[in-house]
């Protein structure tokens, strides 16, 4: 797998398409802090490690509905292996008027474009979300 991030948002759209509760995907730390950003924001429920059938860890994420539409209404991706998008901090895109979110990969960590204004840091943009 050359893009284990697109892989896991494109999971997390299509299963979000079929009104699933909850989406499976494989487990690494840069998933999981990830994760924790679309957590920290309230795009999903949470997520929690698991054991897939082959025995390899996966992190089962719950999404999250409001009166039956997913909360996630657009997710795409950023930064793609063939096409790196770094920015500094005054160069942060906000994502419709900031009503939305873009996950950074800083040097102080994974972060949302506010956190990382705050912290007067840029870096990768991984993803953007609405």
């Amino acid at each position: 797998m050359n893009d284990p991030i697109g892989d896991m948002l494109t999971r997390i759209r299509n299963a979000q398409a079929r009104h699933k509760s909850t989406v499976s995907t494989p487990a690494s730390k840069l998933r999981a802090w990830v994760l924790d950003v679309l957590k920290d924001e309230g795009y999903i429920r949470g997520y929690e490690q698991s054991v897939d059938a082959n025995g390899h860890p996966a992190l089962e994420i719950a999404l999250k509905y409001f009166d039956g539409t997913p909360v996630i209404r657009e997710i795409k991706r950023v930064s793609k292996p063939g096409r790196r998008v770094y920015l500094g901090v005054s160069e942060l895109p906000q994502v419709r008027g900031g009503l939305g979110v873009s996950i950074v990969s800083t040097p102080k960590g994974v972060m949302s474009d506010a956190h990382a204004r705050a912290a007067n840091v840029g870096g990768e943009v991984l993803c953007t979300v609405f």
